[in-house]
């Protein structure tokens, strides 16, 4: 993983990610719906979110279980502005790589939506979540599967190195009991291939690649995307989320 593009890119995309990551905005309220759910009697004091992003899940999380001391962490500085309302109630910000940083000591809940699949050692990230959790503390996450924009990858060969659920679950069976886990399949459609690749600048998601397109690229890339993927509502673009809620496991 290039840290440093995915950075640019997520950075650049700050003042578009809001109003165009629906698929995100759903993701989280489904994610925060699932918690709601399977640990209602869960009342979190201490919160860590990674890969908070502009804040949509963070606001969710706040207004749901409002603990006593909450953390949001992102690789992106700028986020922090985005998150402002929240900051001033009292919410901390750290920017930084969620694989290396420090968290706090006892949380009880360590959090994120649509973050994991940028990580280049899942299971050394949940070994060590495992660590700064309480004894009855929770990760709880969503991330992306196997067929998450599976018609960029077919069409430009290029993609991150996703994962499945059965692949995420071993890794964390070792320090967790596994609650919950869910995948879903979620198809937008867009008028054109390039709308496709505007939604995807504007997410901030391009950060796997700096390649540079050519006017004859970027037609070719247009012309295969069609023939691939064009449907009575335009063409197709698939995300694959899929959800764990996991509890430390006692010692």
């Amino acid at each position: 993983m290039n840290k440093t593009l995915i950075t640019e890119r997520f950075t650049k995309a700050i003042g578009t990610y809001t109003q165009e990551a629906t698929a995100q905005k759903l993701i989280a309220n489904h994610m925060m719906g699932l918690m709601k759910r399977h640990l209602h009697q869960f009342w979190p004091k201490r919160v860590v979110e990674f890969g908070c992003g502009t804040g949509n899940y963070s606001h969710l999380l706040h207004q749901h279980y409002y603990p006593q001391e909450m953390l949001l962490n992102d690789i992106c500085g700028e986020v922090r502005h985005a998150c402002n309302e929240l900051l001033q109630k009292g919410v901390k910000f750290e920017q930084g790589d969620a694989e290396r940083l420090h968290f706090p000591e006892e949380c009880d809940l360590i959090t994120s939506c649509s973050t994991l699949q940028w990580f280049e050692d899942p299971n050394g990230f949940f070994e060590r979540c495992s660590r700064y959790l309480s004894p009855n503390g929770y990760l709880a996450f969503s991330t992306f599967g196997l067929n998450n924009m599976e018609e960029i990858r077919q069409t430009t060969g290029q993609g991150l190195p996703y994962r499945t659920l059965e692949e995420l679950a071993k890794g964390l069976q070792p320090y967790y009991d596994i609650i919950h886990t869910e995948e879903q399949r979620l198809v937008y459609h867009f008028d054109h291939p390039l709308s496709v690749l505007r939604h995807l600048k504007q997410t901030g998601v391009t950060g796997i690649s700096s390649q540079q397109w050519t006017r004859g690229k970027l037609n070719a890339f247009c012309d295969d995307y069609k023939d691939r993927y064009n449907t009575t509502q335009g063409v197709s673009l698939t995300y694959h989320p899929i959800y764990i809620i996991a509890k430390k496991k006692q010692s």
